[in-house]
């Protein structure tokens, strides 16, 4: 029988004010950052926490509702609480039951598989103002290449748009890559994810613009 944990997950920074918010805890204190999914799954498989605690703004993202899919669909998992909190405010929830169906799986960065299509080579997206080039989409993220330096974790504002429309949302970097080629300066290859865009009109463009 696994010892009795709690498992806290979070941007680095934001984790010790979470825990205060989170009260008293019954067992070890476990803590993964925000980019470390996989290994808190491995964790929580292992360990069978009463309570997993993650903050509100990783909650939001692809990686983090993947990650609470997956624990609402191990029965292994059926009686662990999972909440949500705000490290700087009141919010508060608890996320409810649902009858388990199998989620979609991690990849090796811990955010979900989607059907992820290479666009044209024209296709731009304009990142915090910049144009960046657009080398595949999904509904849920990108990967681009852009000018500008880019840094994981790093919230930022989209724009994908076309002579059929625009589709504006935010998006955080889930990793980067700085290149240097022959030819041209230094630029960031970067995968985001998409934290509040429209799937349907993310797919309308994906459609227009794929090859």
């Amino acid at each position: 029988m696994p010892e009795p944990c709690a498992v806290f997950i979070g941007h680095a920074d934001r984790l010790p004010a979470l825990k205060e918010r989170a009260g008293a805890v019954n067992g070890e204190i476990l803590e993964f950052s925000d980019a470390d999914a996989l290994r808190a799954l491995e964790v929580i498989t292992k360990r069978r926490p009463k309570v997993v605690t993650l903050e509100r703004l990783f909650a939001m993202t692809p990686r983090g509702a993947a990650l609470i899919n997956r624990i609402k669909a191990d029965p292994k998992l059926a009686d662990a609480e999972i909440r949500v909190l705000s490290h700087d405010s009141d919010y508060s929830r608890v996320v409810p039951r649902a009858p388990k169906t199998p989620a979609q799986p991690l990849d090796q960065r811990g955010t979900r598989r989607a059907p992820r299509f290479k666009m044209k080579d024209k296709a731009v997206a304009v990142v915090e103002g910049a144009n960046a080039a657009l080398i595949d989409l999904s509904t849920i993220g990108a990967q681009l290449v852009s000018p500008a330096k880019l840094s994981p974790n790093q919230r930022v504002a989209v724009m994908l748009k076309d002579e059929g429309a625009s589709v504006q949302f935010s998006a955080t970097v889930a990793w980067t890559s700085f290149e240097i080629q022959p030819n041209s300066g230094p630029r960031y290859r970067a995968g985001i994810e998409f934290v509040d865009a429209d799937p349907a009109a993310v797919e309308a463009y994906c459609t227009r613009q794929k090859v």
